[in-house]
């Protein structure tokens, strides 16, 4: 009997293949459009701004300060005739300029000797009229915090040699040493994958998540539409017990669910790159553990969509009902708006969005290389939510069943 009910429902899923391409395609079409238009939020365009370098030194320390400069950068454009006219016109984004004697005023011991003396900064940084505040905050301390490592390591440098090693005085004054090319702090992402977030990365879990939720839209129409056709009274006199009815509806959207997830973790693979995005980085992830997350996010889907379809009367009802709870749950669970730009009390409520329970688990095996124990919290919730949902929705049924006789 259960077999028989699932054929019907797959035939009436593939009847409707709009519907079904709707749920396919529709998260499919967040992940490019949210994973472009963010792109810039998780990889600051400060780095890709085009810039020329005026440099009147002919010291020792302005080679090191710009190579240095350069490789987080990239390379200077040729300084035009005119730079003062690119730079009101935005085709240079900004100038570097340094004095004559750059050099000589960054080494420690002309610093010292200076004191509280009050002159002009060896440095300075020009910028085009329009540049965004934060945008111009963020160049002036990379610069500044560049300048006081090129300074800092030239007085290690200097001490050793004072302390007797001449050849640490040579590296010193040698622009190519190796020395100058060691960084004062080395910055490493905890965790054995060592992937840089990207918007990728948050819009492909996130959008998969929204997508698997999103078939409380097609299972409560399709609901409506049995009701109201017969289906159900028929399947009732026939004596098809509730819980059979509802297994029918349950394992053939989990499969839907199933393809959705492999769509969608295609296109951040392979679609995301050919669109100018980071691609999803799989390698070296926990499969064991991104499964049994992927299948507790569709039984919570699952699940939900059920009850839904079990409280909703018309079409009018769940026109309204289902884009509410979707969309509510998105924006509180950290799908919409990245959960850690929210302020604290938000993420306090996001932990209550059984979307924000999906999310993390994906993000815990992506991110944080996260295995089966890491994730189980959160699959665990899930797991019982759905439970809940199949639950409440089977009373229901009933319910409408002892009613109805």
């Amino acid at each position: 009997m259960l077999l028989a009910l699932i054929k019907k429902e797959m035939l009436a899923l593939l009847r409707d293949l709009h519907g079904l391409a709707a749920l396919l395609l529709m998260p499919v079409l967040f992940i490019v459009i949210m994973s472009l238009a963010l792109k810039d939020v998780y990889n600051p365009p400060i780095q890709v701004l085009p810039y020329a370098v005026d440099s009147q030194d002919a010291g020792t320390l302005a080679p090191i300060l710009l190579d240095n400069w350069a490789k987080e950068h990239g390379a200077a454009q040729a300084l035009p005739t005119d730079w003062s006219q690119a730079l009101l016109t935005g085709e240079l984004k900004y100038v570097i300029q340094l004095d004559a004697d750059t050099s000589e005023r960054l080494m420690p011991s002309a610093s010292a000797a200076r004191g509280a003396e009050t002159v002009a900064p060896p440095i300075r940084l020009l910028v085009e009229p329009t540049m965004d505040k934060a945008l111009l905050s963020g160049l002036q301390g990379q610069l500044t915090g560049l300048v006081s490592a090129v300074q800092v390591r030239t007085l290690s440098v200097v001490l050793e040699a004072m302390s007797g090693n001449a050849a640490a005085l040579g590296a010193a004054q040698s622009p190519g040493a190796s020395g100058s090319n060691t960084p004062l702090v080395e910055v490493k992402r905890t965790g054995s994958l060592q992937i840089k977030p990207t918007s990728v990365q948050q819009n492909v879990p996130a959008w998969l998540v929204f997508g698997m939720f999103f078939v409380m839209s097609a299972v409560s129409g399709l609901w409506l539409v049995e009701r109201d056709n017969g289906v159900m009274a028929r399947l009732r006199s026939f004596g098809v017990p509730s819980h059979a009815i509802l297994l029918s509806k349950v394992l053939p959207y989990l499969g839907v669910n199933a393809l959705q997830a492999a769509l969608m973790l295609s296109v951040g693979v392979w679609l995301m790159p050919l669109l100018g995005a980071d691609a999803l980085q799989l390698g070296g992830i926990h499969w064991s553990a991104l499964l049994l997350v992927l299948a507790s996010i569709s039984a919570a889907a699952v699940g939900l969509a059920i009850l839904v379809a079990c409280l909703v009367r018309t079409p009018a009802q769940a026109g309204a009902v289902v884009p509410i709870v979707n969309v509510l749950m998105a924006a509180i669970g950290g799908i919409m708006v990245p959960k850690f730009v929210m302020p604290s009390f938000m993420q306090r409520l996001a932990e209550l969005s059984p979307m924000n329970w999906g999310l993390e688990g994906l993000l815990t095996v992506l991110l944080r290389a996260g295995d089966v124990g890491a994730v189980l919290p959160y699959a665990s919730r899930l797991l019982w939510f759905a439970g809940v949902t199949f639950v409440l929705a089977l009373l229901l049924l009933r319910g409408s069943r002892l009613k109805n006789a």
